[in-house]
């Protein structure tokens, strides 16, 4: 739990990063009534910091024009939070920005004190991330100008290479940046292609910012484009499953995006999706507790059933 001077300073951290903030609004950001919060501002006054306050119901409170806060102080916890965020950073292969994480983490190591130390321990020893390793090349050097361009919803001007090593020039509206699978992608809308599309970073040659701007999607979720995308890859196998006695949330819940796209099918939920390796589709199946049936391939059946005689052999 914060210690009470922490809420003090932290009630001063809100009051930096707002113009305008009623007591309402700070009793509800500190989880404290609305009494604790008067005695906050009063205490930050008692230390000297110019406060300008509006009297009403709630109070609203402003920090002065021009007052220069002093040095930013975190609590233990966010101390700790920050520290797992940079070595995630780091594992996510932004190259570029690893000076900037070095350089974070050295000033965190720099005022944590000795306690603190010994809680946190070597993250990098103690600390297990579920990530893939990202692609050798990464794409990080575009990594800023593409955040900030869908930031500030601008159009991107690329230059793409294919699988191939062709290069196109490509006018794109970034809807955001998604990490799957190692590798860093741009989503968005594609003017050459006219449709949605994602691009790997490591495969952008170039990027500039446009002058020109669109209206972003409201609830567009870059994660779910991006394994339904790849999903549809065209591989060796076109697979449908059909689900019996169960309802669309049931069945999202046992097949995740990335494995294919469900829709309702006269009262069933069908799958369709794409593998190269038969047996591991197998696997995923036999995994779902759900009453299926697999329409196509036949030898998707014989690796269903391959499998299970294996298993049943094994508990024998």
């Amino acid at each position: 739990m914060e210690k009470p001077l922490q809420r003090v300073l932290s009630a001063l951290e809100l009051l930096q990063s707002h113009a305008r903030v009623s007591g309402a609004q700070l009793a509800d950001l500190l989880g404290v009534d609305r009494r604790t919060v008067r005695r906050y501002i009063v205490e930050l006054e008692n230390f000297g910091v110019p406060i300008r306050s509006e009297r009403g119901r709630d109070g609203n409170y402003a920090l002065m024009p021009g007052y220069k806060l002093p040095p930013m102080l975190f609590s233990n916890d966010e101390t700790l939070a920050l520290s797992v965020g940079l070595r995630v950073a780091r594992d996510l292969g932004l190259s570029d920005l690893t000076p900037a994480v070095a350089s974070a983490q050295a000033k965190l190591d720099r005022v944590m004190p000795k306690t603190l130390k010994r809680k946190i321990g070597d993250l990098n020893a103690v600390v297990a991330l579920d990530l893939l390793p990202p692609q050798a090349h990464s794409g990080s050097e575009f990594f800023a100008q593409v955040t900030l361009c869908a930031s500030a919803a601008q159009t991107l001007l690329l230059r793409y290479a294919a699988l191939d090593g062709h290069t196109t020039e490509r006018e794109v509206d970034p809807y955001g940046v998604g990490y799957l699978y190692g590798a860093w992608y741009v989503v968005g809308y594609c003017h050459l292609r006219r449709e949605l599309r994602s691009f790997r970073l490591d495969r952008v040659r170039a990027v500039s910012a446009s002058p020109k701007t669109f209206g972003m999607p409201s609830g567009f979720n870059v994660l779910e484009y991006l394994r339904e995308s790849i999903a549809a890859v065209q591989r060796a196998h076109a697979i449908v499953v059909r689900f019996a006695f169960a309802d669309m949330a049931d069945v999202r819940r046992a097949i995740p995006s990335s494995i294919g796209k469900l829709t309702q099918e006269r009262g069933r939920i069908r799958l369709d999706a794409q593998a190269d390796d038969l047996d591991w589709f197998a696997r995923e199946l036999a995994r779902v507790s759900l009453d299926f049936e697999i329409a196509k391939p036949k030898a998707l059946k014989s690796a269903l059933k391959m499998h299970l005689e294996k298993l049943l052999m094994r508990h024998s």
